[in-house]
């Protein structure tokens, strides 16, 4: 019986194991590509979610003191990031509509962050919205008056202490610096507000949420209404 010298045991080994990795390789199918975590900003300042060659672009107009539209985010997020966003069918940008001082002070702080941050701010805040807006009911006259009083990064500073904002936040691992700067952020202010402008003059719309498929008024507002429009829009019809 031959025996193998140390050194050609040691190739041998290595010859096997190398043989192995690589039979290890083709048998692991590749991992597919997770749309969602691809988040850019446009030039207007939404956030633009998925694959940019999509077929279907979504575009969705939203205020976060609008129950419609947290009801939405309940129902329709989670099934619209696996089944459309996720598999490279459908581009989704989410553009604000903001509606009063407590709105601002939310998309603010939902813009706290890198873009990869923002769909788990955004959620936060849609999944909190009873508690918070619960707070807006109860506040004081004096509360309410202070929302009023200063610049719009002092204003907001209040709002998102009185309403439990800044809790939320704080619990997503954001300081208080980094709260306070999204909050006086100039440039996010702007961009809120051309947003919304944009919506009301240029897209008509006139509430929240409002839908847009390749460009196109959805007319719809809840998941499943919206799950319909989209495969029939996949379908080419």
């Amino acid at each position: 019986m031959s025996r193998l010298r140390p050194t050609s045991r040691r190739i041998a080994v290595a010859v096997a194991a190398t043989a192995a990795l690589a039979l290890f390789a083709a048998a692991t199918p590749a991992q597919p590509v997770r749309w969602s975590a691809k988040v850019e900003t446009s030039p207007i300042g939404a956030y633009i979610v998925g694959n940019p060659n999509a077929k279907v672009r979504l575009v969705e107009y939203f205020s976060y003191t609008c129950s419609h539209c947290a009801e939405f985010a309940k129902a329709g997020t989670v099934p619209l990031r696996t089944l459309y966003i996720d598999k490279g069918l459908v581009l989704f940008e989410y553009r604000n509509l903001v509606r009063d001082p407590v709105d601002m002070t939310a998309a603010l702080l939902a813009r706290c962050g890198a873009p990869a941050a923002f769909a788990g701010n955004h959620d936060a805040i849609f999944a909190a919205q009873p508690v918070w807006l619960g707070k807006v009911a109860k506040a004081t006259e004096a509360q309410r008056k202070s929302w009023y009083q200063g610049s719009l990064g002092d204003r907001a500073r209040r709002i998102a202490a009185d309403t439990g904002l800044t809790a939320i936040m704080q619990k997503r691992g954001y300081t208080t610096a980094q709260i306070g700067a999204c909050l006086d952020s100039e440039v996010a202010q702007a961009e809120i507000a051309g947003m919304t402008n944009i919506g009301q003059n240029a897209d008509r719309v006139a509430g929240t949420p409002t839908f847009f498929i390749n460009g196109r008024n959805a007319a719809v507002v809840q998941w499943t209404a919206l799950k319909t429009k989209l495969d029939a829009a996949l379908k080419g019809s």
